[in-house]
């Protein structure tokens, strides 16, 4: 299978999501946290060994009139680590509104039973399946260089 991985980076925590570019469709993975700037990278060794991305889609944090902002050169930053440490195609993709999606997605589980409030630190790696989804269903939306 021809998995691709997605994330949604915070200082924080970074959620992970897994996609099928067969079925563009994306799952909630993993919220990885991140310490004093590191995220686990055990953590996401073990994911990558498990599930053997070939491409991962990082979200690019742009403000809405499509500018970069400080949470842009982290999530750069991040996506060039992720280059350097697994060797795989890396894309950045304009995340923008991807966690209201995601809290929306939270709510109607929530209200049809599907989750529980305990499971909102799952809503960062729902937020890195929206953007791995926008990703898989137009593969154009790509971010462009920083400038």
């Amino acid at each position: 299978m021809n998995h691709a991985f997605g994330f949604d980076v915070g200082s924080k925590v970074i959620g992970v999501a897994v996609g099928n570019p067969l079925t563009a469709a994306a799952s909630a993975l993993a919220a990885v946290p991140v310490r004093e700037g590191e995220p686990d990278w055990a953590q996401l060794d073990a994911l990558r060994a498990e599930w053997q991305p070939a491409t991962l889609v990082v979200g690019l944090p742009l403000t809405l009139d499509g500018a970069e902002q400080p949470a842009s050169r982290l999530a750069r930053r991040f996506a060039e680590r992720l280059r350097h440490r697994y060797g795989l195609p890396v894309v950045l993709v304009d995340e923008r509104h991807s966690s209201q999606e995601a809290a929306r997605r939270f709510a109607h589980a929530r209200a049809a039973g599907l989750r529980k409030r305990r499971d909102a630190a799952r809503i960062d790696a729902t937020a890195a399946a929206v953007i791995l989804e926008r990703w898989l269903t137009d593969p154009g939306a790509a971010a462009p260089p920083a400038a």
